[in-house]
């Protein structure tokens, strides 16, 4: 820009720069917002800027005013936070008059940062590594930065950093891997070394949430989670990823080095206690993505460690301890995750002659039932059916509870000192009158599985924590000696065991009510010290209001199928509310200062989400206006893979928005509104902080978005989960009029026939 005050098309005058004593006045009152420009010399000028111009026109006027004799392609704009001036932001920026930098281009700059890492010294190498962190995000830096080596320096740089110097490079590091290219060529020995750093005890936290951050995206970056139309392998595993792709590590790739530091785990495991929160979310991130992304071959491993670790007493502490929004998220998908393990495992057949784990577990359960093996009158085997099992075939006892059926029952038996005794007593009674202790454990199996709705993998409804089913196996302890209770106290013979476990179902629905609120003695006195009468009268009253036939196996059966379908349909609901749009004011997050509490400029944002669900794209407005279909409308973009977290009612409207209408209910300045919701990133904090308009809003976009992170799945709206239930509960009905209308009698259990004799057969569509 000339002292001359000569002008042009793109950037007008000067209005009297800092450091120019030669700037031209231009006229006050003049429509064009002013911005500062600062030069690399520290020059700063005002100047007019026409937002209908691209960044380039732009960057060709400033060249040319300023006499500039490099090629405007060398440089750039930046404001203050050094964030890119783009043809996305361009007006925004011009509109809001933010201080503008001069700076290099972000491919000039790239190639600089390749070569300072590439003659690094201990005096420069921080700052670098400093800018580096932000810049590596923006595309054209990142191009330029990865043809010119710079993946393998700052690799390098890793390998022998220590400190704030090692936390800015994987800081650098994580912000590169949010683009899908570029980080094919990460060694083994390279995740080695990131396991080494983050399992050191003197790592600084700074450095262990990046290192934290870097191995989830690898666990995340496997051959099936490769977007749009997959290239199948020759084989049954998973398919091939295309030369060059990022999607070619995976769990099996990360827990084979994981495996070398046998610390590791518990030292994630530790960190879900730790004082910094965001280094508490990271640990609670990194596990839910092992647990989502889990291999075949290492998932009983890996599970069993995490058990040894009680990783779910460290959850449970998080849910009583933290007050901060953030965890929430990392908790609902935690315990959608652990709803995934114990579906796994209730399927997961029990073969002892197979699994040398099943066998021992089998001999754990004999050793502490302190019985001999017999033989029965007719001369068979007489040993299981001590224990209260039907025959003496263990794998089809165990059929319809799997492993998680014999993990409860031996749990269950092991906790007990008085095991023993309890068997003998059973023994000592007629036969008809002794309760089958084995076949009742397996059935609590199933009532707790009804409970907490373990009807599929991968699909949860439950909007609160759930605590209790965090400790499955000592609720199923509880619920099993309720079970022997009952038996006794009601007198029960061989044909009484429905009516039985029925009176367990009704107490199993009290003990475990409003379970993230309730104390586990209060749990633990419901089972102990309700009495019989009680629960029968109490029972008898839910008969009057309920069917005995939706107690049958076949129909828990199916409506586990139709949860699963109506689950589905709802996921698909919410998405395609977010792909219509829909209007929020732009709110004010408890942190805001006292002076901003004013009317904003543009209270109003449409948002909508593209077709390939990467990006939700938005406007802020003064007013509400049509917007079109399409993006057209829509020039400021918000990337799906930075949120990390949308947190529920965590901000308030701004004062003076609304005050005629009736689009939201009223609040005071700075209290959170509760369909206020905040989209956050792990190292950028709030992305968004929205209000919506009313209940059905909030409740489409917050588990529409959460629905569609790559480690989500849960929901956060009783509203959401209501019409899952909904859905389900008038499904059944609906399958079931086609039975009960024809009057025909539903077995409680199905026995199968002999297998065929040849491979001549189809499976009929019953349903």
């Amino acid at each position: 820009m000339s002292n001359s005050g000569h002008a042009s098309s793109a950037v007008r005058s000067p209005l009297g720069p800092s450091n120019s004593a030669n700037g031209t006045q231009a006229k006050p009152g003049a429509l064009v917002p002013t911005n500062n420009v600062t030069t690399g010399d520290g020059l700063t000028v005002r100047t007019r800027i026409d937002p209908t111009l691209t960044v380039d026109d732009v960057m060709k006027q400033l060249c040319l005013n300023l006499k500039i004799k490099e090629p405007p392609s060398h440089f750039a704009l930046r404001d203050d936070t050094d964030e890119l001036v783009t043809n996305d932001n361009l007006r925004k920026k011009i509109r809001n008059k933010v201080n503008l930098k001069l700076v290099n281009a972000p491919a000039r700059e790239a190639r600089e940062t390749a070569e300072k890492l590439r003659n690094r010294n201990d005096k420069n190498i921080k700052l670098t590594l400093f800018s580096l962190q932000k810049f590596i995000r923006e595309e054209a830096f990142a191009h330029e930065f990865l043809d010119h080596n710079g993946l393998n320096e700052l690799v390098d740089v890793i390998y022998t950093a220590t400190g704030n110097t090692l936390a800015y490079a994987l800081a650098a590091m994580q912000n590169l891997m949010e683009l899908e290219y570029g980080w094919a060529t990460l060694s083994d020995d390279f995740i080695l070394k990131v396991v080494q750093i983050l399992s050191s005890p003197q790592s600084l936290i700074n450095v262990c949430r990046p290192a934290t951050a870097i191995l989830k995206k690898l666990v995340e970056a496997d051959p099936t989670s490769i977007p749009g139309p997959q290239i199948a392998s020759s084989s049954r595993g998973p398919p091939a990823p295309p030369p060059g792709s990022i999607y070619r590590y995976g769990f099996h790739i990360v827990f084979e080095q994981m495996r070398k530091e046998r610390g590791l785990l518990e030292t994630v495991v530790n960190r879900l206690g730790s004082a910094d929160t965001a280094m508490a979310q990271y640990s609670m991130m990194l596990i839910n993505s092992l647990l989502a992304h889990a291999s075949d071959a290492r998932w009983e491993e890996f599970i069993s460690e995490l058990e040894r670790l009680n990783v779910r007493k460290a959850v449970v502490r998080l849910m009583s301890l933290h007050t901060i929004e953030d965890l929430t998220s990392c908790i609902l998908d935690f315990q959608a995750n652990v709803i995934r393990v114990t579906y796994r495992k209730k399927t997961t057949i029990v073969d002892p002659d197979v699994d040398e784990s099943h066998a021992d577990a089998l001999k754990s359960i004999w050793a502490c039932s302190r019985l001999d093996e017999e033989l029965d009158p007719s001369g068979q085997k007489l040993k299981w059916r001590k224990l209260g099992f039907e025959t003496e075939d263990i794998v089809q006892e165990f059929s319809e509870v799997g492993v998680l059926g014999l993990e409860c029952l031996k749990k269950f038996v092991e906790s007990d000192p008085d095991f023993s005794k309890v068997i003998l007593e059973q023994l000592s009674r007629p036969e008809e009158r002794r309760c089958p202790i084995a076949k009742a454990s397996n059935e609590v199996v199933e009532l707790l599985s009804e409970h907490w709705a373990i009807f599929a993998p991968g699909y949860s409804t439950s909007t609160t924590f759930q605590r209790f089913f965090l400790d499955f196996p000592k609720v199923h302890s509880l619920a099993t000696q309720f079970f022997i209770r009952m038996w006794s106290e009601s007198g029960a013979a061989t044909g009484d065991f429905t009516r039985v476990a029925a009176l367990v179902r009704s107490q199993v629905k009290v003990a475990l009510r409003r379970e993230n609120v309730r104390p586990w003695h209060e749990v633990e006195h419901d089972f102990i010290e309700c009495e019989y009468r009680a629960v029968r009268d109490r029972q008898m009253k839910e008969l009057e209001l309920e069917d005995d036939l939706l107690s049958k196996v076949p129909v828990r059966n199916l409506r586990a199928k139709l949860y699963k379908e109506s689950f589905e349909f709802v996921r698909q609901q919410r998405i395609q509310c977010l792909l219509q749009g829909a209007w929020f004011v732009n709110a004010l997050s408890q942190s805001s200062p006292r002076e901003v509490l004013r009317r904003p400029s543009r209270p109003w944002r449409f948002m909508r989400l593209d077709s390939g669900l990467k990006f939700l794209h938005y406007v802020d407005s003064a007013i509400k206006f049509p917007v079109r279909n399409g993006l057209e409308d829509l020039p400021e973009r918000i990337d799906m893979s930075l949120i990390s977290e949308i947190a529920t009612g965590t901000c308030a409207p701004p004062p003076n928005v609304l005050r005629d209408q009736n689009d939201l209910p009223p609040t005071s300045a700075l209290m959170p509104s509760p369909l206020s919701f905040s989209l956050l990133s792990a190292h950028e904090g709030s992305l968004a902080d929205l209000i919506a308009p009313d209940q059905s809003r909030w409740a489409d976009w917050t588990d529409g978005l959460n629905m569609l992170r790559r480690d989500g799945g849960h929901v956060a709206s009783k509203e959401t989960a209501g019409f899952v239930q909904a859905l389900t509960e008038i499904g059944l009905k609906i399958k079931l009029l086609d039975l009960s209308g024809e009057m025909v009698e539903i077995p409680s259990g199905l026995v199968a026939g002999p297998p065929p004799m040849n491979n001549d057969f189809f499976f009929s569509e019953l349903m």
